[in-house]
């Protein structure tokens, strides 16, 4: 790092490894997260960590950083044994990380996060004047450019990533923990992040990357560990394996990385969107204009960084709209027309027309997070009449189709009375998807099916929504993971700033122009809209600003 940087930093060492883990053990009541494990970073390098759902790759990294106090084992930095006992040690060892959700705040401007909890001293004003110059010299070295006086919630999310980079680097940080990078990434912007990851490691920072992302950890690490079950199984140069192996590695079997499916064969109309328009509580035009069509025996993928109207486009169509929001547009179910602003409007109506909804944020819309799981398989049905026993619930009828579920889905652990936040990520959706495909939908509405989901569970919810398709259903997929939008989808739209700014096929296009449409950039004169969407709505005169 620069000298203006450096602060006074650590002293430079010849060791060769900048972290090594020895036999670190950790265990939460009679779960063991981590046991006995090894792992050697070597300096100036890039390496992966990668694992299922569960794995203990979140424990062993929160270890490292302070949050969690391991129960046996020996932790080294740059050769020197170390006791981290909170999150400010960690810092001081010079580890930052920066988390999948951002720990930012959104009023602040980018300087005021920067330099939140390493003022100083009690006058804010030298401590901002200082952290200006090194913030500059920081983003000019590291192509980490960023306007230092703008808030937080002005800022697109890959804008908000650098500052989360920066604020380590501020910190002095020599070793760097980025955990899922890119899911919130568009192509563009996960390529910069690379070249800026390159940039560091080119400095002599070492990185560690946390990602269910196959070809990124091929494309950027030079080592890659396995975790599996709590234990590491295998560290390996990323040269010298393949996505293969290391997919059999996390899972102990092989694994399909590639979605096996026939050719759609798309029969009636199931769900028909014309003009939806959405304006919410502070006037803010979310959906403008939306239109298209999803027939029976189709997928119909939306892509789109987070943020361009997804969110509201789902809600609304499983009938909870934000509170306060002005609708207008039509919506058919089955050649009927749904009511968008009435009292017929809400999701229970949604469900009993056969829409199926499993939600963006499994934790806070799918599930209840202190309810047991049995519970929540009947959440949202719990008024149809299977589960209905006179006077009370026939809880019996709902364990036992948990029970199913769980088999069926493969939800571990198999206890179904464990509260809902007992399960990892992965296993939290399997439950949502379990509940809702089990209900038969005509239509299923299903919100980043996979976001932190490992590569086990993503074979197999890819698969399930593959076979309710070819039962002759219809799905409208949302996610921000192009790999999965092209391996599953039978048509492709892209939205951005509440728009649809185009419909590709999947065979016809590449992630290059999926990227480009994600950012706002269209060519409608060499791209007319399908059938699925219609013309007038496809087309736009005046290309938005990216939104903030």
């Amino acid at each position: 790092m620069a000298a203006a940087a450096k602060q006074g930093g650590r002293p430079e060492t010849a060791a060769p490894y900048a972290i090594e883990l020895k036999r670190i053990s950790k265990s939460f009541g009679p779960v063991q997260a981590n046991k006995d494990i090894d792992l050697r970073v070597p300096r100036g390098t890039i390496h992966g960590i990668i694992g299922e759902n569960g794995a203990g790759k979140s424990t062993l990294m929160s270890i490292l950083y302070g949050f969690y106090k391991p129960d046996a084992g020996q932790i080294l930095i740059d050769g020197q044994p170390i006791t981290i006992a909170d999150s400010q040690t960690a810092i001081r060892a010079g580890i930052g990380m920066v988390f999948q959700h951002f720990k930012l705040v959104q009023n602040f401007t980018v300087l005021e996060n920067i330099i939140l909890g390493a003022e100083d001293g009690a006058l804010l004003r030298p401590s901002l004047s200082k952290a200006r110059d090194v913030l500059k010299q920081l983003a000019q070295e590291y192509q980490l450019n960023v306007d230092p006086d703008e808030t937080i919630d002005e800022l697109s999310v890959g804008h908000q990533q650098r500052v989360e980079i920066l604020k380590a680097l501020y910190r002095q940080a020599d070793i760097l923990i980025l955990d899922e990078p890119t899911g919130v990434l568009t192509p563009a912007e996960a390529d910069h992040l690379f070249r800026i990851l390159e940039g560091l490691k080119a400095e002599g920072k070492t990185i560690i990357l946390i990602t269910h992302k196959l070809r990124e950890i091929m494309d950027i690490t030079d080592n890659v560990s396995v975790m599996r079950r709590g234990q590491m199984v295998a560290s390996v140069k990323t040269a010298e394996t393949s996505p293969e192996e290391l997919a059999e590695l996390m899972v102990g079997r092989k694994v399909i990385l590639n979605v096996e499916k026939a050719p759609a064969a798309p029969q009636a109309p199931v769900l028909e969107v014309r003009d939806l328009k959405l304006v919410d509580d502070e006037g803010v035009e979310r959906l403008r204009g939306i239109g298209f069509d999803i027939r029976a025996g189709e997928i119909l993928g939306i892509a789109g960084v987070s943020g361009n109207g997804q969110t509201q486009l789902l809600e609304l169509l499983g009938g909870y709209p934000e509170k306060g929001a002005t609708v207008s547009g039509s919506i058919r179910m089955n050649g009927q027309e749904l009511d968008l602003t009435g009292t017929r409007s809400d999701a229970r109506t949604r469900r009993e027309r056969g829409i199926g909804h499993v939600p963006e944020d499994r934790q806070v819309e799918g599930l209840i997070m202190d309810f047991a799981a049995w519970e929540n398989v009947a959440f949202g049905y719990h008024d149809q009449p299977e589960y209905q026993g006179g006077l009370l619930m026939d809880n019996a009828r709902i364990k036992a189709d948990a029970e199913k579920y769980f088999e069926d889905f493969d939800v571990r652990p198999r206890n179904t009375h464990l509260a809902a936040r007992n399960f990892s990520g992965g296993n939290q959706q399997k439950i949502v998807v379990a509940r809702e495909i089990e209900r038969n939908p005509d239509l299923l509405l299903i919100g980043q099916p996979t976001r932190g989901v490992d590569i086990g569970a993503i074979e197999f919810i890819h698969r399930r929504i593959v076979e309710l398709r070819d039962a002759g259903k219809a799905v409208l997929l949302v996610s921000v993971e192009l790999d999965e939008i092209l391996a599953l989808s039978d048509r492709i739209a892209v939205m951005f700033d509440g728009r649809i700014m185009g419909e590709r096929l999947p065979a016809e296009t590449t992630t290059g122009e999926l990227g480009l449409l994600m950012a706002g950039v269209t060519d409608t004169e060499n791209h007319p809209a399908s059938d699925g969407i219609p013309p007038e709505q496809n087309h736009v005169e005046d290309l938005p600003k990216e939104p903030r």
